[in-house]
């Protein structure tokens, strides 16, 4: 082994070695509890859990923080199109006949209240691929409103002008 330090070189006088055995019984006393507490694998486990644990809290905050960030940007974009689309469907109004708005009013209504009894049915029926494709659908159709209220209109004013024929 290796020489003594000057701490622990063999006592002279029976205090000294009091002091020097009340030394040692500490450092002993703090080893054995260092070796215990690596041996306590039940806490070393807790403890990396309480790690973990806190590591997902702070993930889960930032996640939220930036989903924060992308909704008000998705908000402000929204509102961006909205304003677009209308704009586009008041141009696109102000060049229908007003007899023309008035059937595609009614027709609306007409369809508005068949589709919220559909709606009903197509929850509980349609399987999910579908339904999630027909969320697709709807989706482009509201990012493309003008285009979908003109060819709307147009329908409208081809129906009306065959039916005119007709009658």
């Amino acid at each position: 082994m290796s020489e003594p330090s000057d701490d622990k070189r063999t006592a002279t006088t029976p205090g000294e070695m009091r002091e020097q055995v009340e030394r040692t019984r500490a450092e002993l006393g703090e080893t054995v509890q260092a070796l215990a507490d690596k041996a306590d694998v039940k806490a070393r486990a807790q403890e990396k859990g309480a790690e973990v644990k806190e590591r997902a809290v702070e993930v889960a905050e930032q996640a939220r923080e930036k989903t924060a960030e992308v909704t008000g940007q998705a908000v402000a974009k929204a509102g961006e199109l909205r304003t677009r689309a209308a704009r586009a469907a008041h141009s696109v109004q102000d060049k229908v006949p007003d007899p023309v708005k008035d059937k595609a009013a009614q027709a609306a209504g007409q369809v508005r209240d068949k589709a919220a009894r559909a709606g009903g049915v197509w929850q509980e029926k349609a399987p999910e691929p579908l339904r999630q494709q027909a969320a697709q659908g709807a989706r482009m159709a509201r990012e493309n409103r003008a285009l979908v209220l003109a060819a709307a209109g147009a329908v409208v004013v081809l129906w009306l002008a065959l039916r005119h024929r007709k009658g």
